[in-house]
């Protein structure tokens, strides 16, 4: 964990600056202590200033929880939104799978603040972190009811199920990773994503109607795992 004390004392950085470095100062505390044992105090010390300091740039403890969940939902939610603006379907896939188990996998395990918070129950916590799987979630959805005859909902449902495989595949892969490899992970998760979406028919892009591939073509829709 960087220890950011030694870049903060005897500088004056601007704020947005300061403010980042705070940040990343209470995310290392809050992984290594939790939310409800990790106290400001611990959150000032890390990051070389006075508690009056960081009480200018956050009210309090939770606000500056609910500050660093909204800055890492903030990377994910474009993780995905890049990945789904691909062309080919199945970089799409691949893309959006790794950028989860990129985001699990990173330094700082700022994946634990977003999945694994001690403090997921607290109303303005489960508030926001439904909010980072619905808003993943809907974005693959208007690329599926654009691609596939499912309406809205239909899609939308599909698009929270994604979202749920590619978070507990990338989860499990971290505790696993001795023995499966992540290009592994990646690869199996993507195509049963792939096999999944392709059990839909798909929408001709001319007019809307349905398109019926041959039998051979369906078949072979998600057969390679790569």
């Amino acid at each position: 964990m960087t220890d950011v004390s030694q870049t903060a004392r005897g500088q004056r950085l601007p704020r947005s600056e300061r403010r980042a470095m705070l940040l990343d100062a209470a995310l290392g505390v809050f992984v290594e202590k939790g939310y409800h044992q990790a106290a400001m105090d611990d959150i000032a010390a890390r990051a070389g200033v006075s508690k009056p300091v960081l009480y200018q740039h956050f009210p309090g403890k939770l606000e500056l929880y609910l500050a660093l969940v909204d800055r890492h939902a903030g990377e994910l939610e474009t993780l995905v939104r890049d990945a789904l603006a691909l062309e080919d379907n199945k970089a799409r896939i691949r893309t959006m799978v790794d950028a989860y188990f990129d985001f699990v996998g990173q330094e700082g395990a700022a994946f634990r603040l977003i999945f694994e918070s001690d403090l997921a129950n607290a109303p303005e916590v489960r508030a926001r972190l439904d909010q980072i799987d619905v808003t993943c979630a809907r974005s693959m959805a208007d690329l599926i009811a654009a691609e596939t005859t499912m309406d809205a909902e239909e899609a939308l449902l599909v698009g929270v199920q994604l979202v749920g495989l590619a978070q507990t595949s990338a989860r499990y892969w971290l505790t696993h990773e001795a023995t499966l490899s992540k290009e592994t992970a990646v690869r199996v998760t993507g195509a049963l994503i792939r096999r999944g979406i392709a059990a839909f028919p798909a929408r001709d892009g001319r007019d809307g109607r349905e398109a019926t591939p041959p039998a051979r073509e369906r078949e072979s829709a998600g057969t390679a795992a790569g």
